[in-house]
């Protein structure tokens, strides 16, 4: 029973150190962290300093009000570069944030609309006005009508319904795809017209 309970510590210790040392992969190493003896020092500004030992380029470092961050652990010597740490990660993160926001603006999103061959007027209209909301973003619309029981012997009504749709929002879109029929929906796509 024992070895069992020590075959349970060994595995779950190592499961607590992987995340560790792939968290350690990720970041920089920064200032005392640095593990090597001699480094190569580049300034704030991109100069090099040159190779010096990781006493004498922490104490440059500190000197100069800046954290020592190694940037290149393979080379030989390991390049670290003296910059503001805090300010360089905030201004990384700023960046990430913008590069997923442009990737958000960039991409397009298909909206999907179900119509029925029995839709009111009114709640056709507020489809219609909903879709065109879609289509001034920039966004594509799949519209769709499911035919339930007798609806079926009669798919040119939800043909109708997916037509009149489409010449509703024909000043601000085109059809892509006309309609078409799909085991027991048809379906059609817009897409906003080009400019």
């Amino acid at each position: 029973m024992l070895w069992l309970l020590s075959g349970y510590i060994c595995i779950f210790t190592f499961l607590l150190e992987v995340p560790i040392i792939s968290k350690r992969e990720k970041d920089l190493f920064i200032n005392e962290q640095i593990r090597a003896k001699q480094v190569l020092v580049i300034g704030p500004k991109g100069e090099q300093l040159g190779v010096k030992s990781k006493k004498d380029a922490l104490t440059l470092a500190e000197y100069a009000g800046f954290d020592l961050v190694q940037i290149n652990e393979r080379a030989n010597p390991p390049v670290c570069k003296l910059m503001d740490f805090k300010k360089f990660k905030y201004e990384k993160k700023k960046k990430q944030k913008e590069n997923n926001k442009k990737q958000r603006e960039t991409s397009v999103e298909t909206k999907e609309f179900r119509l029925s061959v029995t839709i009111d007027i009114h709640d056709f209209e507020t489809k219609v006005r909903n879709a065109s909301k879609h289509l001034i973003k920039g966004n594509k619309i799949k519209a769709s009508v499911r035919f339930r029981g007798r609806q079926l012997s009669h798919t040119e009504l939800g043909e109708d319904v997916l037509k009149r749709f489409a010449e509703e929002l024909s000043d601000i879109s085109e059809v892509t795809l006309q309609p078409k029929f799909e085991f027991r929906s048809m379906i059609m796509m817009l897409e906003p017209k080009k400019q």
